[in-house]
């Protein structure tokens, strides 16, 4: 049987994209007979001239354009997008889930004790619009309140003057805030222009991406903190869709998202934005010890305050008590130990101070509403 052709229309100009194509290339190792066909281009670029006249079997594409979206159409090829800005509705398309990746940021800038929120976003990005809408959405269910500042989606973009605005909407933001900049490349300007007008961070603001781009993450100054999108996943599902397709089975249209696989956490936001110092202490100790299997008595004998007054303090500090954080921090190490390493849940529940792994599951599947068996076959094809 020959092999199907198949075109990849997507980027390799950015982390995220590639992270895409490694995925597609995984299901093909382990499904597959593809020839691919995948030429170098940036993020919207114009559709390749060799495609109306390709004779292949199926298309995956970003189709951030309508040019790209009439290329894609006219193949009359079955195609999975995977691209948020959704220019052909009936195509399935396979993205990242922005609600999710909005909840993440804010929990994780929550659990540094801010109070004040900002979006730094792109209106000419729809999946900026949506991780701006849910972040905004998940503070005011908290009880708190979000500034946004983002670029127009349309007229002539200067950077120079965006740069300017920026500047003037950091400078009148209360401090400490924490800020969710719609992808990495936003939240750099975002740390450049905190350096031009001389605002500290993590101190003053604290600053989160997305798409967790190793480069641009660690290029920055401070390292920036970003949400990490499980594009690996991302890219075999739409390889999986585009199977079914290509095999001649009906694949309903619409969206098909993927969660986050948690946070990359660096110094543009490794604050503790509380006025307490006993609770910043106790915060301090929880991060640092919550996986040795420690408890809220071994918390109050770090900080030296009875078990009612520390409760107390603490809950007006974070709105979480301290047994709910020792969990909180427990849980995210176990979600990426689930996700990133091949570790049995016996050897995950003892690296996370769970002494039983029944126990670290029924806690897990009470915050998640998932075992942790079932998250791992989510996250990881």
């Amino acid at each position: 049987m020959a092999a199907k052709r198949v075109a990849l229309l997507i980027e390799t100009s950015n982390a995220y994209a590639r992270g895409l194509l490694r995925g597609i290339r995984s299901y093909v190792r382990a499904h597959g007979d593809w020839s691919l066909y995948l030429g170098e281009q940036r993020r919207g670029e114009s559709a390749p001239r060799w495609l109306p006249q390709w004779q292949g079997d199926g298309v995956i594409a970003r189709i951030e354009t309508a040019e790209i979206a009439r290329a894609v159409l006219a193949s009359r090829l079955p195609a999975v997008d995977v691209s948020a800005a959704r220019h052909i509705p009936e195509l399935p398309f396979v993205e990242t889930d922005d609600r999710q990746i909005a909840i993440a940021a804010a929990q994780h800038l929550l659990g540094r004790g801010l109070r004040h929120f900002g979006f730094c976003g792109d209106r000419r990005f729809m999946w900026s619009n949506q991780r701006g809408e849910h972040f905004e959405q998940f503070l005011r269910g908290a009880g708190f309140a979000c500034q946004r500042y983002e670029t127009p989606a349309r007229g002539p973009r200067s950077w120079a003057a965006d740069f300017e605005a920026l500047i003037a909407w950091l400078q009148h933001l209360p401090t400490p805030v924490g800020i969710l900049a719609c992808y990495d490349i936003r939240g750099r300007e975002v740390l450049d222009a905190c350096r031009a007008a001389v605002i500290r961070v993590p101190d003053d603001v604290a600053v989160i991406g997305v798409d967790d781009d190793d480069l641009i993450c660690e290029l920055a100054e401070p390292r920036l903190s970003s949400v990490i999108p499980n594009t690996h996943r991302t890219g075999y599902e739409a390889a999986a869709l585009l199977d079914r397709l290509m095999a001649g089975e009906h694949v309903p249209p619409g969206a098909y998202l993927i969660p986050p696989l948690g946070i990359a956490t660096r110094h543009s936001t490794d604050v503790l934005a509380v006025d307490d110092p006993d609770v910043a202490a106790a915060l301090r100790f929880i991060r640092d010890h919550a996986c040795e299997g420690i408890n809220v008595e071994n918390v109050v004998a770090a900080v030296a305050l009875s078990r009612r007054v520390l409760e107390i303090r603490f809950k007006k500090a974070t709105t979480r008590t301290p047994h709910e954080e020792i969990q909180r921090v427990q849980l995210d190490r176990v979600k990426q130990l689930l996700t990133q390493t091949d570790l049995t849940l016996d050897a995950i529940a003892h690296r996370c101070g769970f002494r039983h792994t029944e126990y670290m599951s029924v806690a897990f599947k009470r915050a998640t509403g998932q075992t942790p068996g079932k998250f791992r076959g989510q996250v990881r094809p």
